[in-house]
């Protein structure tokens, strides 16, 4: 797998993208259970103030730099690195794994969102990809599965029998949902949350120049203040002073003061 550095308290996998690429297809190629996750502000700052979330990040096989101030971060806090930390988020990476997974004759399933949704990232994989195996999709509850429920999901999984099982339940309920389901699910799980709205063509992205600025959570939240005006504006400002604090601490050689809740 892919090294790790520590962002805060989070182990981050390090990589270009074309090597996530490859290490998620090897992944799926050895049919063992593991899960993926795409580590963005919110899901560093949840896993500081949350003990059980972060052992969580910590047994993940991969944790992707999905924000561009946590790929920045790897840099800034790890001095050993030299290299810049490109990016790499589960919205650029969806479809570079559905294509590659095309490629190799590995097959998919999508699970999550809504059954529109669903229908329409179908549609376009099939209008763009017509060798890739999709094994299913599958749009469960917005409310707590019961034990049945969740048994016979899990059931209908392993029945089709999936290389990739790309996961959109929102953070941080797909990446616990994954946890809780390794060793029970034979697939590579991949944690993506948002990619499968904007991979359907239902969700606009910035362009590539404002996401180089940084600029995609400002949208994100213009498009939904009411329900993220607390992640970005809350959760980033915290972001920003946990990291000036450990660099700090850091750079007068002291060592770094752990978060608290």
């Amino acid at each position: 797998m892919l090294p790790k550095l520590p962002v805060l308290d989070s182990w981050i996998s390090t990589g270009s993208p074309a090597e996530f690429v490859a290490a998620i297809l090897k992944l799926g190629a050895m049919r063992t259970s593991a899960y993926v996750c795409f580590a963005n502000v919110h899901m560093v700052v949840e896993a500081q103030q949350d003990a059980g979330f972060r052992q969580i990040l910590k047994e993940a096989a991969l944790v992707a730099p999905d924000g561009s101030p946590v790929a920045a971060a790897v840099q800034w806090l790890n001095s050993g690195h030299a290299a810049p930390q490109p990016r790499v988020a589960g919205m650029d990476l969806l479809p570079a794994l559905l294509e590659a997974a095309a490629a190799s004759g590995q097959s998919v399933y999508f699970y999550g969102t809504t059954e529109d949704v669903l229908q329409a990232m179908v549609a376009r994989a099939r209008r763009e990809l017509p060798t890739l195996r999709v094994a299913g999709t599958c749009s469960p509850p917005f409310r707590p599965l019961t034990p049945a429920e969740d048994a016979a999901e899990v059931a209908a999984i392993n029945a089709a029998d999936p290389d990739l099982l790309f996961v959109a339940l929102g953070c941080p309920r797909q990446e616990r949902w994954m946890a809780a389901h390794r060793g029970q699910i034979r697939a590579c799980m991949l944690g993506v949350g948002q990619a499968f709205p904007v991979y359907a063509g239902l969700e606009n992205r910035l362009p590539a120049w404002a996401r180089r600025l940084w600029l995609e959570w400002a949208y994100r939240l213009w498009l939904e203040p009411r329900r993220l005006w607390r992640r970005y504006l809350i959760t980033n400002s915290r972001f920003l002073y946990l990291l000036t604090r450990r660099a700090a601490a850091q750079l007068v050689g002291r060592p770094a003061p752990r978060a608290t809740a």
